[in-house]
């Protein structure tokens, strides 16, 4: 049962929404709010990384718009040594059989360019998997040359900022990456994307995808807790986030029925 939001088909040219979650709650929040896909992960406080596949499946199970998981073996950089390369090889083939609509990934090269040759290899073993060549393409140490690279590579979409912490600050990078990209990839922004600035990024960057995350804190459930305990460097005591439908849907409608 599909439990997306109605809305009017007001705009003939939607623009498609990704939001980025890691767990089925949040996945199924980003349905009801209208978004077309997730970007399935586990450990976003590094990234993002590959999510384990007990979790691909049950998201995969329950809900029922696009499914993309994340290929990425580890936090860090994005030089993968041959055990790391194998492991990208292997969660592919499990992404595949559990039935996701696409995987995302990025791999460069110790001098910061697109690792095409194995870039490619990872489009052509995912297949008929749609691929989003992921962020590392910001890191890269020339954008248009990179851009060139992942469309070289056969990937199908581009995730960026435009090399920038966020899409406000990178949107003219963005514009100028769908400029060159000349219609030969999709190019979806992301960076702090949200209700408030997303019809501005959409307008000056020149996009029809965007990826946010809208990740609100929850509160702790534990009844009993130790104040002196903290598990994880970068965690607030037991803190979690999760997204929110209602962010999800305002996001939706800032993004499509801005002028509306």
């Amino acid at each position: 049962m599909n439990h997306s939001i109605s809305v009017d088909p007001i705009s003939i040219d939607p623009v498609s929404i990704e939001i980025c979650v890691d767990s089925l709650a949040s996945a199924l929040a980003a349905q009801r709010g209208g978004a077309q896909r997730v970007e399935l992960c586990s450990d976003l406080l590094e990234g993002g990384i590959t999510p384990s596949a007990g979790l691909i499946e049950l998201v995969r199970e329950k809900m029922t718009i696009g499914l993309h998981v994340m290929i990425r073996p580890r936090g860090g950089d994005f030089c993968y040594a041959a055990e790391e390369f194998e492991t990208m090889r292997r969660d592919i083939a499990v992404a595949k059989r559990f039935g996701v609509d696409g995987v995302v990934f990025g791999i460069l090269k110790r001098d910061s360019g697109v690792d095409v040759e194995r870039t490619r290899e990872l489009v052509e073993l995912a297949r008929p998997l749609g691929v989003t060549f992921h962020r590392a393409f910001d890191v890269s140490r020339d954008l248009i040359q990179a851009l060139e690279d992942v469309c070289a590579s056969g990937a199908d979409r581009l995730l960026t900022s435009g090399g920038e912490r966020t899409a406000d600050q990178g949107a003219p990078m963005i514009a100028d990456v769908v400029k060159a990209s000349k219609s030969r990839i999709s190019v979806m922004a992301c960076g702090g994307i949200s209700a408030r600035n997303a019809a501005a990024v959409i307008d000056q960057a020149g996009v029809r995808e965007i990826h946010a995350g809208l990740r609100s804190a929850v509160e702790d459930q534990s009844l009993l807790k130790n104040p002196r305990v903290s598990i994880g460097a970068s965690l607030d005591k037991f803190q979690r986030f999760q997204v929110l439908e209602e962010d999800v849907r305002s996001l939706y409608r800032a993004a499509n029925f801005a002028k509306v």
